[in-house]
C-alpha cells in the first residue's frame, strides 16, 4: 500500500424521514440558499415539499434553479452562479441525483471565484473556496453526495470534463432510500452499472496489496449484483434501495483507492460518448466496461480477472485462470444485459463516424497510469469493439 491521507467531512443522515434534519443543518451554516433540481420528479415524490417545509420551518430564504440536464451543462452552472451573486446567497441545496449535485458543486465553487466556472473542469483553476453544499439524494449512482468531484459538459465544444477539490465536498447529505423507489427502471439499471463501474475502476489496479479495500470493492459488487435485480423487480423494496444507495456512496468516496492510486480508464472513454451524443452515463459505462475488460485481458492481468470471478461471481477456483477470467467478463456483460441495459453503441444511436475523434480526445497522459496503459489506437479499438 502507498501512503495516503483520508478525510471525509460530509455529515450523512441515512434512512427514512431523515429530511427532518435538513433545516437545522442548513441553518447552522447558511441563511439564503439556491435550490437546484432537474425535472419535475422531485415535486412528485415528496422531496421538494419536504425540503421547502424544512426551509420555511427554519427561516431559510431560497431562490430556485430548475431544469438541470442529465449531463449538466456549463451554461446552467453559469446561470446558477449569477443567481447566487444577484441574490447574495450563502449556500447551495441540491435536490436530485448526481447531475444535480455536480452542477451544484460547480455553482458553489463558481460563486466564490472571479473567473468563468469552466476554468475548473478545463484545468485552468482549482476551487479554493465554495459555498456550503447540501444534498438530498434521489438516485443511487454517482456517489457525488459523498465526494468532491463534479463532471460538467460544454456541448458547444463537445467536452465533458471533471474537476475536484476539498472545498466541493458536500457539508451535509440526506440519504433516504424511499426517494429512489419511484425511479424508472432504466435509471435504476443505469445507476447500478454506474456504481459497479466506479468500483471496477478502483478494483483493477496494479497495486494488489490493499486487501481491505479490494475486499470491500468485491462486497460492493456482490451487493449490486444481488440487489440491482431486486430493485427492478420490486421497486419499493427498501432493503434493496438502501443497500444500493449506500454502495453508491462508498464506491467513490475515496476509500477504495486509498493506498492504491490508479487512473481510471472506462470513465474517460465514456465521457466522450456523453459529450458527443448526450447519452446516459451509466448506459455508456455498461456498454464499454465488458469490452474494456476483454481488451486488457492478457497473461499479466488474467489472475486479477480470475480473482474477480472467484470472489464476486463465485466461480470454481480450481478452473484454469484464463477460463475464470473470460467467464467473469462474460457474466459481467450478461448481468448488464439482464438489467435491460444496451450492450452495443449502435443500440443508443452511435455509429463509427466519430470514434477516431472521440479516441483522440479521450487519450490523455492519465492513460499512461491506468490498470493497463492504453494508446489512442487502443481506445479506438475498444470503441470499435463496442459497436
Amino acid at each position: 500500500m502507498k501512503n495516503f491521507t483520508y478525510s471525509i467531512s460530509t455529515v450523512v443522515h441515512f434512512g427514512k424521514g431523515q429530511i427532518s434534519k435538513l433545516g437545522g443543518e442548513i441553518a447552522s451554516r447558511a441563511s439564503r440558499v439556491l435550490v437546484v433540481y432537474g425535472g419535475g420528479s422531485i415535486k412528485r415524490n415528496g422531496v421538494y415539499d419536504g425540503a421547502v417545509s424544512q426551509l420555511k420551518e427554519h427561516g431559510i430564504e431560497w431562490v430556485e434553479l430548475g431544469g438541470v440536464e442529465p449531463n449538466p451543462r456549463i451554461t446552467t452552472v453559469r446561470r446558477g452562479v449569477e443567481l447566487c451573486r444577484q441574490n447574495q446567497l450563502d449556500g447551495v441545496l441540491a435536490l436530485g441525483g448526481g447531475s444535480v449535485i455536480d452542477c451544484s458543486k460547480a455553482i458553489a465553487a463558481g460563486a466564490c471565484y472571479d473567473g468563468d466556472p469552466w476554468d475548473f473542469p478545463a484545468g485552468k483553476a482549482v476551487p479554493e473556496k465554495a459555498l456550503p453544499i447540501f444534498t438530498v439524494l434521489t438516485m443511487a449512482a454517482t456517489g457525488s453526495e459523498m465526494d468532491n468531484i463534479a463532471v460538467i459538459s460544454d456541448m458547444d465544444s463537445n467536452e465533458k470534463l471533471a474537476f475536484g477539490a476539498p472545498a466541493c465536498l458536500p457539508s451535509v447529505s440526506i440519504l433516504d432510500p424511499t426517494y429512489t423507489c419511484s425511479l424508472p427502471a432504466s435509471q435504476t439499471a443505469a445507476g447500478t452499472a454506474d456504481i459497479m463501474s466506479h468500483t471496477f475502476e478502483n478494483y483493477f489496479s496494479p497495486i494488489e496489496t490493499s486487501y481491505l479495500a479490494d475486499s470491500m470493492a468485491e462486497a460492493i459488487l456482490k451487493a449490486c449484483i444481488h440487489y440491482g435485480p431486486k430493485a427492478l423487480e420490486t421497486p419499493d423494496d427498501y432493503e434493496a434501495r438502501a443497500n444500493l444507495m449506500w454502495c453508491a456512496s462508498w464506491a467513490i468516496n475515496g476509500f477504495l483507492d486509498m493506498g492504491k492510486p490508479v487512473a481510471w480508464s472506462v470513465h474517460a472513454i465514456e465521457h466522450e460518448l456523453s459529450a458527443f451524443y448526450d447519452i446516459t452515463h451509466g448506459v455508456g459505462l455498461a456498454i464499454l466496461t465488458p469490452n474494456w475488460m476483454r481488451y486488457v485481458l492478457n497473461d499479466q492481468t488474467e489472475h486479477r480477472f480470475a480473482a474477480y470471478g472467484v470472489n464476486v461471481w463465485g466461480l470454481d477456483p480450481q478452473l484454469p485462470q484464463r477460463e475464470l477470467a473470460e467467464t467473469a467478463i462474460d457474466k459481467t456483460r450478461a448481468f448488464f444485459n439482464s438489467l435491460g441495459l444496451p450492450t452495443t453503441l449502435r443500440e443508443v444511436g452511435i455509429d463509427g463516424e466519430k470514434l477516431p475523434l472521440m479516441a483522440k480526445k479521450a487519450r490523455t497522459a492519465n492513460f499512461d497510469r491506468t490498470f493497463v496503459p492504453l494508446s489512442e489506437e487502443d481506445i479506438l479499438n475498444i470503441l470499435k469493439m463496442s459497436l
